[in-house]
């Protein structure tokens, strides 16, 4: 898989796509905090994928419910280990 795979996944993505996941992961949001974190994922994922997204989560800590950024974050830091695997691969065939 490579960044083109992602990007073409990620501007497929629907708003229906990410509140099917959210709650798959037991996470149940509201209309404005789905709308806020489809929007994150949608101008931020590169950031999520290769950089140090903490000033996003910042942000989205800011706009949507504690117990919802709790659970946000967790998801995060659950899946931060196979994306460090999966961009490491990329740099390495690269």
């Amino acid at each position: 898989m490579n960044i083109y795979l992602i990007e073409d996944y990620v501007r497929r993505l629907n708003i229906g796509d990410v509140e099917r996941f959210a709650l798959k992961q037991g996470i149940i949001l509201d209309n404005e905090e789905l709308n806020i974190v489809y929007e994150y994922i949608r101008k931020n994922y590169k950031t999520f994928i290769y950089g140090n997204p903490r000033d996003i989560l910042m942000e989205i800590k800011g706009k949507v419910k504690p117990i919802t950024y709790t659970k946000i974050e967790n998801l995060y830091m659950k899946f931060k280990d196979k994306i460090d695997l999966f961009t490491k691969t990329i740099r390495d065939n690269s």
